[in-house]
């Protein structure tokens, strides 16, 4: 399902071990179109190893099913408890390696910018974000599950904040 020469199409990443929610978005002359949402789950009585394997794998999936030319992933966010801090660590570092590998440059967003770039406001609760996301991509009803929303959430961030010229120059040159 690859976008037409116009278009601007980004892969949004919520990353999590146990749920990795992600979506499509298309920018067509400053117009935004959702096209798929979803979240790739991995079960607690799997061995890490092997979790982390299938979201390699789903990853891959996804980028060959819909060609995007430019991901945006959220940053860990260590809260109260930074044990689970790491497996998702590990999660964004397979997705993150999967991305180079297939040369898509990769915008790393904090949850506070993503909730600005949604709502306008940075300390926005999780619904206002969700219920926003759902407007924004005319949507019927709020995407399911939240790990899906907030990636849908991080790809319309990176639409409205970053332009692609200076995206490219950033993801070319990223000591800058």
């Amino acid at each position: 399902m690859k976008p037409n020469k116009n278009c601007r199409r980004i892969l949004g990443i919520d990353p999590g071990l146990a749920d990795t929610g992600w979506g499509i978005l298309d920018d067509s002359a400053g117009k935004i179109q959702y096209i798929a949402h979803g979240t790739i789950k991995t079960k607690a009585d799997v061995p890490r190893a092997k979790r982390l394997c299938f979201i390699l794998h789903s990853i891959r999936l996804i980028i060959e099913k819909y060609k995007p030319a430019e991901a945006a992933i959220e940053t860990l966010y260590f809260g109260r408890n930074v044990t689970s801090a790491i497996p998702v660590a590990e999660a964004r570092g397979v997705i993150s390696a999967c991305l180079a590998e297939n040369g898509i440059p990769l915008c790393e967003l904090t949850p506070n910018a993503i909730k600005k770039g949604v709502t306008g406001v940075a300390g926005a609760g999780k619904k206002q974000v969700q219920e926003m996301v759902r407007l924004i991509l005319a949507l019927e009803e709020i995407p399911k599950p939240d790990h899906a929303a907030d990636a849908l959430g991080a790809a319309i961030c990176l639409l409205n904040i970053v332009s692609p010229v200076t995206f490219e120059k950033k993801a070319k040159n990223p000591k800058r």
